[in-house]
């Protein structure tokens, strides 16, 4: 009885690895908040794609031009990311992220993050994500 659990456990962790890999895969992503000293607003549009447990994504709109970012899947599927932009004043923007997913009754993710900027100022923030 304890191998067959044992068998059973294994199993299942290897979804849970394997679903929270797959999650953010060609999803859209806005923002429906942001604390002040944010560029990212409501009209901002990101696109990801995730191979493995890398996601990568552009994103543009609002006052920022084009920028791009890189996110490592943990294994409760947060990203811990990087990311750089321009904005419309023609700066090159960069800072750190970690974003926690939580799950709608839709199904569609909101992202609630945790943000500071590695450039200007070096302030932190807040802001949240939707897919739609």
């Amino acid at each position: 009885m304890i191998l067959r659990f044992k068998k059973y456990y294994e199993i299942y962790k290897q979804f849970a690895c394997f679903a929270s890999m797959l999650l953010y895969h060609q999803k859209k992503f806005r923002s429906v908040s942001n604390s002040p000293n944010g560029e990212v607003a409501a009209d901002t549009v990101f696109y990801y794609q995730q191979k493995e447990n890398i996601v990568t994504a552009t994103y543009s709109g609002g006052d920022i031009i084009i920028g791009q970012l890189i996110a490592v899947v943990t294994d409760e599927g947060s990203l811990d990311m990087r990311y750089q932009h321009v904005n419309k004043k023609n700066v090159l923007m960069t800072g750190i992220c970690f974003s926690t997913p939580e799950i709608l009754p839709d199904g569609k993710i909101r992202l609630h993050e945790k943000w500071q900027w590695t450039s200007g100022d070096c302030s932190t923030g807040d802001s949240v994500l939707e897919e739609f």
